[in-house]
């Protein structure tokens, strides 16, 4: 079994200029990857799985927020047809990057292995099939050219009861907050022994789940898009130093449904940074 842990471990002490900084320095970098991809025409298939609320889609946002809008696609689909249920993978290569393209699935093919069952959406048979095929699938797109990233973004059980209930009282994002979202509360056991078995049998030497502590959102961001430019080649890639300890000491604040809060302390900004917008 391949599963990759990424902690940075400069980040945990990560405060609002350092983070500027950082997201300033990382986004430059993965625009050269991007050019580098469209130069080359190769095709890159960045999958964010994870359970609700672990901020898979602002990380997306994040990584979107300055590339070229013509060569990357956000992949986020809806409730399957019965047809697109019985061909799953058939459903997923119609979304494949074209060459010189970066797709980016907010939840992904992987659906199948976690949600799916977990909310018994789809059947045993279902469930089995894909387990039994997703590594000859996607052997065969890894064979075609495409390079797969597999991001597993994971928090804690009290971070995501906060999370909920922070959106759920949000007059912005109360709308995020839907039927599984609510159903999943109640299914955290049986979501871990899914994602469990999923990384026995589809976390591979060429193919590894890269797994994000994303209990401090800011955090997972910087360290996932960083992961991604330590491990993909592109051409003047530079090298990444590590941010400078105690560049921002004192200086801690953060924004939460618009609202500032200023001289924060590092306790203090630990505790609200999660929830920053």
């Amino acid at each position: 079994m391949s599963v990759i842990e990424y902690n940075f471990e400069q980040y945990k002490t990560l405060g609002p200029i350092i983070y500027k900084k950082e997201k300033y320095k990382l986004q430059v970098e993965l625009l050269k990857l991007q050019e580098d991809v469209i130069k080359n025409k190769r095709r890159i298939a960045l999958c964010f799985e994870g359970r609700d609320t672990a901020g898979k889609s602002s990380t997306i946002n994040f990584f979107s927020e300055h590339l070229r809008p013509t060569n990357f696609r956000y992949i986020h689909l809806g409730i399957p047809t019965k047809d697109e249920k019985n061909n799953w993978f058939k459903r997923w290569e119609m979304h494949l990057p074209e060459e010189g393209k970066i797709a980016l699935f907010d939840r992904s093919w992987y659906t199948r292995a976690l949600t799916e069952p977990t909310l018994g959406y789809c059947t045993k048979k279902h469930y089995e099939e894909f387990m039994t095929n997703v590594n000859k699938w996607e052997d065969k797109l890894i064979s075609n050219g495409i390079e797969v990233v597999k991001f597993y973004f994971s928090i804690d059980k009290d971070q995501q009861q906060r999370r909920l209930s922070a959106r759920k009282n949000s007059r912005l994002k109360y709308w995020k907050l839907s039927a599984s979202d609510k159903l999943m509360v109640n299914k955290w056991d049986v979501f871990t022994l899914y994602k469990n078995q999923m990384f026995d049998l589809t976390a591979r030497t060429n193919s590894p789940w890269i797994i994000i502590n994303a209990n401090n959102k800011m955090i997972a961001r910087l360290s996932a898009l960083r992961y991604i430019l330590n491990t993909l080649e592109y051409e003047d890639k530079q090298t990444l130093e590590p941010p400078k300890w105690g560049e921002d000491l004192g200086q801690y604040s953060c924004y939460i449904e618009g609202v500032l809060f200023d001289n924060l302390n590092y306790e203090q900004y630990k505790i609200l940074a999660p929830f920053s917008d």
